[in-house]
């Protein structure tokens, strides 16, 4: 069986880390008491602690070990993990070595547990320590999840704790209920011969339902939120997790009672339920959440034939999941052994997916509605009753399944004839379901077409436009503006129409950078939405003007709006967005103004909600906008796999303007920090590409790009040549901030500016900084840049320093690594002992960040410095040269037996990413196969 391992261990009764008051429990509590009062008295003995997964048997074991410390009784406390069986004695020695008193002799009984053929002095080794420090006093040894243990710490438990029976030493283990394998019951066995004490969990009476329910909520549970407690069927931890997960969304306190919001709500996922799927392997994951989307019992056969496999080839699969106590035998069935468990595993599910496997259970043909799919298939061109039958099913289907409802609507239109007045409006539908579903081209070729042919109504030709407009967005902002705008001057079309449209050319002059004719065409739109009542319209006129705000350098506008407009969004629900997520932008403002974390938060939900949904281009916006953010906190291998992973594809219509901005931008940047000169070539190529946008935005990103290139290569003077044409073109439609990407860039283009013998341009600069900085004063991200900007100006200390400190509590670790080398350099050249902390420091962020062409900067500043350092890998171990600190951890990872989408979630990372970083450390390895990465990890990490 292959298991991954799970870092975070939960109590039955905890909430957000807060642990509630133990109920329901006096009897065992007593019980345990009991047993501590004989073991004052001398008298030893075995407790096993019995009961389900869930049912609190950890909760017992903590509560019996405070007891005992509260006698003076010294503790020993040692938990088994299911990925460390191959220890040898790891959970027993682990709880005698550590902790506040270990037991004496710590490395001589660590020698003996890893050294073969020398079980029998340890055995008589650690039964001596545990006699000797018995005489000073009583012991109590737990020992949690018995299951989970290895065969020697099975054995030495249960000779132990026979041997030394006559010893005040009590034994109390925890182990779950049901299939353990064969050691662990001949261990059970065995103790119960010795006289060992049992001590059952059984589930929560209804009183003690009640009180753990306002423990959690706060106030006493009014009747219906009685009933859903209920459902947890008396099983604490399921009963916690399920109240805690509904606390803040779904409960609210009145009259002192805790009521339920809106009615029961859905099914969600459960932290144990999604460790306990953590600890199978693939197929046994699979099986589980198979039988989940499927429902109620399931046979065996009925799931061999949904994975597509034999009866016998799940065997082990099977046992597996009965072994995890998520599944239970029913007869010749197999059952959840909770409905709470398989909502959990089933809620874990993209919707799609459930919904096939349930067709597919139900013995339709895979793709098929549950219902009508027969008369699909029947169905011919003309037939304009199915078509119209599924349109009405692919427009319910749009928000939570796209894929499927872009298939209807195919159909649909593949129904609909060539002269049918209603063709139009099919087209329109389908467009936006194509796109969203990653088939660009192909939406772009049925709107062509379907403007080609003419014919067309006001209305229906708006609609077409409209939804081109939506296309182009990602890929070519001119193209957005020109087809909304078109739409926009029909004659004779509706509000909505026209209100959405002009919204969308809003959006695409927003950005394209014609910032003053988006702010003028928003205003107009706004008062068009508002008579059409459009709220999804003014989500995005709230965005557009949220962009505005930022232009302005009104950054506390900015924010405001950006999130109304989010909130406008998640109000109107899944699918009904205009153009992008409207949080994607605030993800950005956030980025941008150094709230990193905040915005990588939001970019990561973005991508896991999306990709949940099947929602590809949404999917590619956000991991393009994640790579962005990952450059700023200097992650820079994992920002070059996420820019990979969200290249743009064969079907993508064009080089793609989104793509310009994001992608190529951030793999220009980091191959200049990696001294990757051929990649950096490469995007100066693409560069000099967009110089020739017709959107302004792409065209001064080419030249940034070409700027930084160029000064790259030492040519200081041909860096700001580039430059000239951006920061002199006019006001309205320059970048924010005086031609520069981000507010980081400005102490980058003041040193370029004065290696140049540009000082007006430095200095102009540094005045937009600090007017930045000053309208914005609850950013100190915004000071910390425009103190480094003045620093390199006035070649000054002091606002190095300061802006040194202002880094300190901003994730941008290469701008703070720039202001710590700036602040060095200065130093350097009349207090250079002074300069070299500043210089080490620099020189960890730049080596963590995998900058290596940073690191060799700062290696030689250090150098004149009069300090020597052997050169290392990007701060990683001597043992792993070839790797970025990103590549090593997912290689580890997958060495552990996790799969790509599992190391994903344990990294933060997409899958593609995850794949990205693999495909590098193969070739950078010389390996070919997961095994052979296995083995070149343990044999290279046993040597470090």
């Amino acid at each position: 069986m292959s298991v991954n391992r799970v870092t975070t261990r939960t109590a039955p009764e905890e909430i957000d880390g807060v642990r509630t008051p133990l109920r329901g429990r006096d009897a065992e509590l007593a019980f345990i008491e009991e047993r501590l009062d004989a073991l004052g008295r001398g008298e030893g003995g075995i407790v096993r602690a019995e009961g389900p997964a869930g049912i609190g048997r950890s909760r017992i074991l903590a509560e019996a070990a405070a007891a005992a410390r509260r006698r003076g009784t010294r503790v020993f406390e040692g938990t088994a993990d299911p990925d460390e069986q191959f220890v040898p004695l790891g959970p027993l020695l682990e709880g005698v070595l550590s902790g506040e008193e270990p037991l004496s002799g710590a490395r001589r009984l660590r020698d003996l547990a890893a050294t073969p053929g020398q079980r029998f002095w340890l055995l008589q080794e650690l039964g001596d320590r545990l006699r000797e420090a018995a005489r000073n006093g009583p012991l109590l040894v737990v020992l949690d999840d018995l299951q989970w243990c290895d065969d020697l710490t099975l054995l030495t438990f249960h000779t132990l704790a026979a041997g030394l029976s006559s010893h005040p030493i009590l034994w109390l283990v925890a182990v779950r209920a049901g299939s353990v394998p064969s050691g662990v019951r001949t261990t059970l066995d065995r103790i119960r011969q010795a006289g060992a004490h049992g001590l059952v969990l059984g589930t929560l009476e209804d009183r003690a339902v009640a009180r753990i329910t306002e423990d959690v909520l706060g106030a006493p549970p009014d009747p219906d939120v009685l009933r859903l407690a209920h459902r947890a069927e008396g099983v604490p931890q399921l009963l916690v997790e399920l109240l805690g997960s509904l606390r803040e969304e779904a409960v609210t306190i009145e009259n002192g009672m805790a009521g339920l919001s809106a009615g029961p709500p859905a099914p969600r996922e459960l932290p144990s339920v999604v460790r306990r799927l953590d600890q199978l392997s693939d197929e046994a994951r699979e099986l589980v959440q198979t039988a989940a989307a499927v429902g109620g019992t399931v046979t065996v056969a009925l799931l061999a034939e949904l994975l597509g496999r034999s009866s016998a080839a799940l065997i082990t699969a099977v046992r597996e999941s009965l072994d995890a106590d998520l599944l239970a035998e029913s007869g010749d069935r197999l059952a959840f052994r909770h409905d709470l468990v398989r909502e959990a595993v089933e809620a874990g599910l993209p919707l799609p997916l459930r919904q096939a496997l349930s067709r597919q259970a139900a013995g339709l043909p895979p793709g098929s509605a549950p219902a009508d799919a027969a008369e699909a298939e029947r169905a011919a061109p003309g037939d304009a009753a199915e078509a119209d039958r599924l349109r009405t099913e692919a427009a319910e289907l749009a928000a939570t399944a796209p894929g499927r409802a872009a298939e209807l609507s195919l159909k649909a239109l593949e129904l609909t004839t060539a002269d049918a007045p209603e063709r139009p409006r099919v087209v329109a539908e389908t467009i936006p379901l194509l796109w969203q579903t990653g088939r660009a081209s192909r939406a772009r070729e049925l709107g062509a077409t379907a403007l080609a042919a003419g014919g067309l109504g006001p209305e229906d030709e708006a609609l077409i436009r409209l939804a081109l407009a939506r296309l182009a967005v990602q890929f070519d902002f001119s193209e957005a503006v020109r087809q909304a705008r078109a739409g926009a001057a029909l004659p004779g079309i509706s509000l909505t129409a026209r209100g959405r449209l002009l919204a969308m050319l809003a959006v695409g002059l927003s950005m394209s950078g014609e910032h003053a004719a988006a702010e003028q065409v928003a205003a107009q739109a706004w008062d068009t939405a508002a008579a059409a009542g459009d709220r999804a319209a003014e989500a995005t006129l709230t965005t557009v003007r949220s962009a505005v705000s930022f232009h302005r350098m009104d950054l506390a506008e900015a924010f405001r709006q950006a999130e109304r407009s989010a909130a406008l969004a998640d109000a109107l629900g899944v699918g009904t967005s205009l153009w992008v997520p409207e949080a994607l932008w605030h993800a950005l403002l956030a980025n941008t103004t150094g709230r990193t974390a905040e915005a990588l938060a939001v970019a990561e939900e973005g991508i896991r909600i999306t990709g949940e949904q099947g929602r590809t281009a949404a999917t590619r916006m956000w991991l393009m906008t994640r790579t962005r953010i990952l450059l700023e906190t200097g992650r820079l291998s994992d920002a070059r796999a996420d820019a990979e992973a969200a290249s743009p594809t064969a079907d993508d219509p064009g080089p793609g303007n989104l793509a310009d901005v994001t992608l190529r931008y951030v793999m220009l940047r980091v191959a200049l920090h990696t001294g990757d000169r051929r990649t950096a070539e490469a995007y100066a190529a693409e560069a000099r590409r967009m110089r020739s946008d017709d959107a302004p935005v792409v065209r001064h990103f080419g030249t940034w790009m070409l700027a930084l290139m160029a000064d790259h290569e030492g040519r200081p003077d041909r860096a700001m040549a580039e430059l000239d044409a951006v920061m002199t073109s006019p006001a309205a439609d320059r970048p924010a901030y005086a031609g520069l990407i981000d507010p980081a860039d400005a102490p980058v283009l003041v040193r370029m500016a004065l290696r140049a013998g540009r000082h007006e341009r430095a200095a102009q600069a540094v005045a937009m900084a600090e007017k930045r900085a000053v309208l914005n004063p609850d950013l100190p991200f915004l000071a910390a840049t425009a103190a480094h900007a003045r620093g390199l100006l006035d070649n000054d200390l002091a606002p190095l320093v300061r802006a040194v400190r202002l880094y300190e509590d901003c994730p941008r670790v290469l701008a703070r690594a720039s202001a710590l080398e700036d602040a060095g350099r200065k130093l350097a050249a009349t207090r250079r002992s002074e300069a070299v902390p500043y210089f080490e420091t620099a020189l960890a962020l730049y080596a963590r960040s995998g900058a290596e062409q940073d690191v060799a900067r700062v290696r030689r500043r250090l150098r004149a410095a009069g300090v020597r350092r052997r050169p290392s890998a990007a701060g990683l171990s001597d043992a792993w040269p070839e790797l970025t600190a990103g590549e090593l951890r997912t290689v580890r990872l997958v060495a552990r037996g996790l799969t790509n989408r599992q190391a994903a979630e344990q990294l933060s990372l997409s899958p593609h990413t995850v794949s990205s970083h693999l495909r590098r450390a193969f070739t950078k390895l010389d390996v070919t196969s997961r095994a052979e990465l296995t083995r070149l990890v343990k044999h290279r990490d046993s040597g470090e």
